[in-house]
């Protein structure tokens, strides 16, 4: 069965669940079915942890750098500075990420406005 095996309205909406829920999902029962035996310190999960973190990481930094849509008319500058003010409120609110969040878009929100 294919993208364009049914001519209907709905036969896309259904087939990006399915494919979504496929595509995710079965490595998440995986995960907490293996990694229910596991140790937390075990070199295998740390070794797990380090990529997850670093994917974030990389998401997080092309999203500064190569922007689309509405941010992509903000200056790198800006970006950069949202989120440099974002990470330090992280660590002086003692790692409470909704702190983080709030003072980077702050941040970046008052200089769209300031500039715009």
């Amino acid at each position: 069965m294919s993208f364009d095996a049914l001519d209907t309205w709905w036969w896309p909406y259904l087939f990006i669940l399915l494919a979504g829920w496929l595509a995710t999902d079965t490595w998440r029962y995986l995960g907490v079915y293996l990694g229910g035996k596991m140790s937390d310190e075990s070199d295998i999960l740390v070794f797990v942890r380090c990529i997850a973190t670093a994917l974030v990481a990389a998401v997080i930094a092309n999203l500064i750098v190569f922007p689309s849509g509405a941010l992509a008319d903000s200056s790198l500058a800006l970006r950069v500075g949202a989120a440099i003010a974002g990470f330090a409120a992280y660590l002086l609110s003692r790692k409470q990420i909704l702190a983080g969040i709030a003072v980077a878009e702050a941040v970046l929100l008052i200089g769209l406005y300031l500039i715009g």
